[in-house]
């Protein structure tokens, strides 16, 4: 893991955000970042190389491929995670509230 990668990690790690996140997950032919199963989140972080033209087209394709799949991909620079890591983590946080808020309303309605 990259710097930035550890870093996020420490705050995602023992459901910290409510839910669980796994590290490193393979999902057909990419490898995740992060990914909460339950909430069909992925968090990518992205060095330099992402915003070449090619890294950028790339990324385009995986974040289509991913969200065909029913997954919400976030994607964070190194440079946030390392310098704004409580603006990353209230990201990840909305997105994990609107989850769970969503799953609540579903559990309240009845059949």
């Amino acid at each position: 893991m990259t710097d930035a990668e550890r870093k996020l990690w420490n705050c995602l790690r023992g459901d910290q955000m409510q839910l669980h996140f796994r590290r490193q997950v393979p999902f057909d032919r990419y490898i995740l970042d992060f990914f909460c199963s339950k909430a069909k989140l992925v968090i990518e972080v992205d060095g330099g190389q992402h915003y070449t033209e090619d890294g950028i087209k790339a990324d385009q394709k995986r974040d289509k491929y991913l969200e065909a799949h029913g997954f919400k991909v976030l994607r964070f620079s190194d440079q946030d995670v390392l310098t704004n890591i409580s603006g990353v983590q209230q990201r990840i946080y909305e997105e994990v509230e609107a989850y769970l808020s969503k799953v609540a309303k579903t559990e309240k309605t009845p059949p």
